[in-house]
């Protein structure tokens, strides 16, 4: 079934233009706008221009979705198979199924709404034109990523989005950003280089660079030692990038220094690329490999889960001046530990739960980043001490909206039932209690406890969160005097407005800080307030709440694209 009945040709049209389009853009990004496109002056004319472009990715993306048979899920469509490298069997080959649609869709939105919200508040850094050109080279190669079907051009895909990251980072980040960034690169190009060889491996000992044609030969072709050392080495590759427990470390600091768009794209986006890898390429063409490995993927991806979350409580506590970024960047690891865990279950159940977990993260912490840093341009800090002693009534008292926001996105990130977050846990948790024949299930029981125990302490640190940030902490610095109306005067001029924050909430004037009680000055306000939610910050946040709902009242939506994809994967390109 097709929403609308849209001609192969078209759809092959479409997912090429999906692909390159965003490259075009980046080199028309680079070029002098025309005169009648500057509008007040040429930043705002070139942030206009990533908008339009990845507008226009999107809406194409919509497009391929409408058009895609839903009934055939399974199958391959909109492909695309050019001979590039014939001394190789190199051929450009496109094409989407229901494992990839999802992911297609989440990378356009995303990378639309950064756009959007960088038209309004463009990152302090550099000329704006270098940024929106590498926003979208990052989202032209994300999205090849997800529509090759050549173990090459996946992995030409894979490292495209490296360079621009890092310039993200190293040039629009904050504190640390040069080390943050060096990390970055070094983790990510030294995963690469031993992926590489395991796909060389492939190639080579098959005699194909087809993914399709691996996926369906199901690891016939290759010899179990072959299988192994493959799966270990593109695995090694993959986890950097996912990133697995104990190959995790760049992601903290790479998320604390980078600008809030680096930080959507890179949690929302960058992510999914690893964990993609691990479903496309090791469960079909090496499930010999997988199987041998399963248990040391299920045993990391647990330890992940646990200490992400214990290192998010630590951050959390009362003194421990945790930064509010780098905890949800911590949090993310705990996430993708339960992908992995479906991921290595190797059942429809856990991969289906992982490939939903993927989506649902995307969404969820994409929206976490975009508030937390909204949050740190209102308060100049995401100091976590900072933010919850700033005044008794915190951002519910200063800036309800925003903190009824954050609330929502803490509780979806804890998976609450009814929210998107939800069914991609407890799928996986599913997988685990029966694992696929050949895995042992004792092991498999016991992952599902850590699990659990998992999702428990995320709660935790979550409530804790949403506790200190939104509630705030009574503390002496932020008891401040009841209001007199000179006071209620000041806090409702926009000169007060727009004044920098103090630790303790007052107002600074002239750049300082002044203290409530100083000489000749009335004390300030019981909740000076902050700017709430404004119109383009809703624009861009609003779509990921609204589908975090979706997808948790309605999982049928992404699960019926999914699962017959996910089943003919496991059978070996049968459906």
């Amino acid at each position: 079934m097709t929403v609308i009945d849209i001609s192969a040709s078209v759809m092959q049209f479409l997912l090429a233009f999906v692909v390159v389009a965003p490259l075009l853009g980046a080199v028309a990004a680079l070029l002098p706008a025309p005169p009648g496109l500057k509008g007040k002056n040429p930043d705002q004319a070139v942030l206009r221009h990533g908008v339009t472009v990845t507008g226009a990715v999107l809406i194409a993306t919509i497009v391929l979705a409408v058009g895609f048979d839903h009934d055939h899920p399974a199958t391959m469509q909109a492909t695309t198979d050019i001979s590039w490298i014939p001394a190789l069997d190199v051929r450009i080959q496109l094409g989407i199924d229901g494992i990839s649609l999802p992911l297609l869709l989440l990378t356009a939105l995303l990378t639309f709404l950064c756009a959007l919200y960088s038209y309004s508040k463009p990152p302090a850094g550099p000329s704006p034109k270098a940024f929106v050109a590498l926003v979208l080279v990052l989202e032209s190669g994300t999205l090849a990523t997800f529509a090759v079907l050549d173990l090459l051009l996946f992995f030409l895909a894979f490292e495209m989005v490296l360079i621009p990251m890092y310039f993200l980072i190293a040039r629009w980040g904050g504190g640390q950003r040069q080390a943050a960034a060096w990390k970055f690169i070094l983790y990510t190009l030294l995963g690469s280089v031993v992926m590489l060889l395991g796909i060389l491996l492939i190639g080579l000992k098959s005699g194909t660079f087809d993914m399709v044609a691996l996926a369906t030969d199901n690891g016939r072709g290759l010899t179990t030692s072959v299988q192994v050392i493959a799966v270990l080495a593109i695995g090694v590759g993959l986890a950097v990038k996912t990133p697995m427990w104990p190959l995790h470390s760049w992601l903290p600091d790479a998320h604390t220094a980078a600008p809030t768009v680096g930080s959507v794209l890179l949690a929302g986006v960058l992510l999914k690329m690893g964990t993609y890898g691990f479903v496309r390429i090791l469960l079909p063409i090496a499930p010999d490999g997988m199987r041998t490995f399963a248990p040391y993927l299920a045993a990391f991806a647990v330890v992940g889960i646990v200490y992400g979350s214990l290192a998010c409580l630590a951050l959390a506590r009362t003194g421990a001046k945790g930064d509010l970024k780098r905890l949800i960047a911590y949090s993310s690891v705990g996430h993708m530990g339960f992908v992995l865990l479906g991921i290595a279950t190797m059942t429809p159940t856990g991969v289906n739960g992982a490939l939903f977990a993927n989506i649902a993260h995307g969404l969820i912490t994409g929206l976490l980043f975009f508030l937390v840093g909204a949050i740190k341009d209102r308060y100049g800090t995401a100091d976590l001490d900072t933010l919850a002693g700033a005044t008794g009534a915190a951002l519910y008292g200063r800036a309800p909206r925003l903190g009824a926001l954050l609330a929502f996105a803490a509780i979806a990130s804890l998976g609450l039932p009814g929210l998107a977050g939800f069914w991609g846990e407890m799928l996986t948790l599913f997988g685990a209690y029966s694992p696929a024949e050949g895995l042992s299930r004792p092991a498999f029981r016991t992952f599902m406890a850590i699990g659990a125990f998992g999702t428990l302490l995320t709660a935790a640190y979550m409530l804790i969160v949403v506790r200190r940030v939104c509630m705030g902490e009574h503390t002496p610095h932020s008891r401040l005097s009841p209001p007199d109306d000179r006071a209620e005067q000041a806090a409702d001029t926009p000169q007060a407005a727009d004044a920098p924050q103090a630790a303790d909430g007052t107002k600074a004037a002239d750049g300082g800080p002044q203290p409530s009680g100083a000489a000749g000055t009335r004390p300030a306000a019981t909740t000076p307030q902050l700017a709430d939610i404004q119109t383009y910050e809703a624009a861009a946040w609003t779509p990921l709440a609204a589908l975090t709902v979706l997808a948790g009242l309605w999982p049928a939506v992404l699960l019926g694209l999914t699962d017959p994809a996910v089943q003919k994967l496991l059978a070996g390109g049968k459906s």
